[in-house]
Order: structure tokens, then C-alpha cells, then sequence
């Protein structure tokens, strides 16, 4: 009973990430024009580096016994976190937000059910592929629903499954890591060493920042809040809930940028999107059922 409790708090904490996650598109839709994604992304890295080695420091003198980190498994999790930003956003520019998420999203927890099986020996049950690809579907059809935002681009769909990919691996690596030395801890060298990663190829892929007071807002926000609380959130929840499904949660992200676009954006919403939405939260509901049948047999 207890570990079913525990199970239940991780998968709200990881839906609370997505929910954050969620807010990403609306909030970069205020960025200036002029600022480069790659910029963003370096850079909302760097602002949630920040706030881990802070958080850290707080909660690291309450901590008596500090185990001895996974140095390779950490340096793998932070190029992970590096190539997923550089991807993800590239990726975007080349086939439209929406496919473009929705072939990141929609592979990342394939990627990481298939991860997680090679690397943990933890193979997900069949309930859970079922709820994974209705949601995977729902995904598809949800874009479907903005027809402009659509672009064939081989280039960027390779690009797409490789954030997938990485997101998926970063879950599964970080898994461990979390397990054993902590959330804060382990985050703090994860997106501290991205952050490094990715600055450099930044300022080569964007030119020259151009940051102006609301650019730098909006960078804050997706830094605090969009990447380091929702991070924590998630890395919190990953203590008790599989990895497969924790990546697999992360579906509820489109949910909450569908109903922000509706309710800030004042997009109307097409009946093919809502179809889509009822297909996202059927799969959601049967992963969650899948995860907690699978804790209460062991």
C-alpha cells in the first residue's frame, strides 16, 4: 500500500512537470524575433544550473551523507540535456512546432521503453505500449489539428527523434543517479555541464545574443520555472515511478500548451485537435493504470 502511495505521489509530481513543460511555446512566443532559439535554449540552461548549484547548497548542508557521484553517467545525462535543447529547437525551426513536438515527444518514450529495457533490464508490459501509442497517436492527430504548422523535412524529423532519443536516455541514466545522490545534487552538475556544452555552439549557430529586457524575462521564466522547478519536479518523481513511464507522462505537455493556447493565444480549436486530445488522455489514463498495477504485483 505504501509503495502504491508512493508510486501515485511521483506520477503527480511528474504530471506537475509536464504541466510545466507545457508552458515553453507560450512563453517563447513573447521572445523577441530577433533572439536565436539556440540562444534560448543555451541559455535556459545556464539560469537552471543556477538554481540547482543554489538549491544545492541549501539543501546540501542538511545532508551528512554525500555519496560519490557517477562521473561518466553524470557527463553522459548533461551532453544528453546539451544535444536535446540543440535538437529540439533545430528540429522545430525545419518541420513547424507542432509535428516537430510531436515527433520528439511522441518517440521519446519509445525511445525510453526500449532504453529502459536494454540498459535496466526492465521491460515495460503491454498495457503500458498500448497507452503509450494512443498517445502517441493522439499527439499526431492533435497536430494535425494546426494544418499551417507542418513542413516534410527529413533533416528535421532526424533531428526530432534524435531530442527524443537524448530525453528519452536522460531519464533512464538519470534514473540512477537520482536514486542514489539526489535530485538537487545530481541536476546541478547535469544542467551546470549542459549549460557549458551548449554555449559554445550557441554563440557558432546564433551569432551574437541579442537579449533585450523582455527577451531576458521570458529566458528567466523558461530557466526558473519551465526547465528548473519542472526538473525537479520530475526528478523527484522518478525516485518511485519507471523511467519508461515517467517520459511517457511527459505527453501531458501538449494537453496543457493546447488549453493555453486557447485560453492566452485565443486559438480556436478544431474538432481534429480534440479528437486528438481524447486520444492523449486515454493513453495517459492506461499508462498511469499501468504503473500502479505494476508496483502492487512487485
Amino acid at each position: 500500500m505504501q509503495s502504491s502511495n508512493s508510486s501515485a505521489h511521483g506520477i503527480l509530481l511528474v504530471l506537475g512537470a509536464a504541466m510545466l513543460w507545457g508552458t515553453t511555446g507560450t512563453a517563447q512566443s513573447f521572445a523577441p524575433t530577433d533572439l536565436s532559439p539556440y540562444w534560448v535554449g543555451a541559455l535556459r540552461l545556464v539560469v537552471a544550473g543556477a538554481f540547482f548549484v543554489a538549491l544545492c547548497g541549501l539543501v546540501g548542508r542538511s545532508d551528512p551523507a554525500r555519496r560519490p557521484l557517477d562521473l561518466p553517467r553524470l557527463l553522459v545525462c548533461a551532453l544528453c540535456m546539451a544535444t536535446y535543447n540543440l535538437t529540439f529547437f533545430a528540429g522545430l525551426q525545419r518541420t513547424g512546432v507542432g509535428f516537430g513536438t510531436a515527433v520528439a515527444l511522441g518517440s521519446s518514450p519509445i525511445w525510453a521503453g526500449l532504453l529502459q529495457a536494454v540498459l535496466l533490464r526492465r521491460w515495460p508490459v503491454g498495457l503500458w505500449w498500448l497507452g503509450t501509442t494512443i498517445g502517441v497517436v493522439g499527439g499526431f492527430v492533435m497536430g494535425l489539428g494546426k494544418p499551417g504548422d507542418w513542413q516534410v523535412s527529413w533533416l528535421g524529423i532526424g533531428l526530432c527523434l534524435l531530442a527524443g532519443l537524448t530525453y528519452g536516455a536522460y531519464a533512464v541514466l538519470s534514473q540512477t543517479l537520482v536514486r542514489q545522490a539526489g535530485v538537487a545534487r545530481v541536476n546541478a552538475w547535469v544542467f551546470g555541464s549542459a549549460a557549458l556544452l551548449s554555449l559554445p555552439l550557441a554563440a557558432v549557430l546564433g551569432g551574437e545574443p541579442q537579449l533585450s529586457p523582455r527577451g531576458l524575462g521570458v529566458v528567466l521564466y523558461l530557466g526558473l520555472v519551465a526547465t528548473g522547478v519542472a526538473y525537479l519536479l520530475f526528478s523527484s518523481g522518478l525516485r518511485t515511478v519507471s523511467a519508461a513511464t515517467s517520459v511517457a507522462l511527459s505527453k501531458f505537455e501538449p494537453i496543457t500548451a493546447f488549453v493555453l493556447s486557447i485560453l492566452i493565444v485565443g486559438e480556436a480549436p478544431t474538432w481534429l485537435a480534440v479528437a486528438g486530445l481524447a486520444l492523449v488522455l486515454c493513453g495517459l489514463w492506461l499508462v498511469v493504470h499501468s504503473e500502479m498495477r505494476q508496483d502492487r504485483h512487485g
